[in-house]
């Protein structure tokens, strides 16, 4: 594979939980500069559903970008500690999600995930709002 490394900043967001719910993905080089985005409304979910829906969006872009490794940063504790097998996976539609995560991040040579505070999620959270807002009726 290249050498392309990639952040990929995600979240998801749900007004009500669950609600109306919608995820995204923020796509940046090594220099910092945004070179791909994901949003979508996902209709009625869970904050928990919207996070790993963010991280799907995340890994699908940073793989269409070539990205060989790939710093996933999200806001979610339980999506990292999940993700680092500090907590289990239980809810049948969260394993669903998280399989499918696995499975795409196979297709790099590194994938790592990095919990950080909501404030420093801030850009990914208002894309994740956005979808909502964009939503139909919204």
């Amino acid at each position: 594979m290249g050498g392309r490394r990639l952040r990929v900043h995600t979240d998801g967001a749900a007004r009500g939980n669950p609600g109306p719910a919608g995820a995204a993905a923020l796509v940046y080089d090594e220099a910092g500069e945004c070179v791909g985005e994901a949003v979508r409304f996902l209709g009625v979910a869970t904050n928990n559903v919207a996070e790993y829906q963010g991280l799907l969006l995340g890994l699908g872009q940073a793989l269409e970008l070539g990205a060989s490794e790939v710093e996933v940063v999200t806001d979610s504790e339980l999506l990292a500690r999940q993700w680092s097998g500090e907590y289990r996976v239980r809810h049948p539609e969260l394993k669903e999600l998280y399989g499918k995560a696995k499975e795409a991040a196979r297709r790099f040579e590194r994938v790592v995930v990095r919990h950080v505070r909501r404030g420093e999620n801030v850009a990914a959270d208002a894309a994740a709002n956005r979808a909502i807002d964009s939503a139909p009726g919204a």
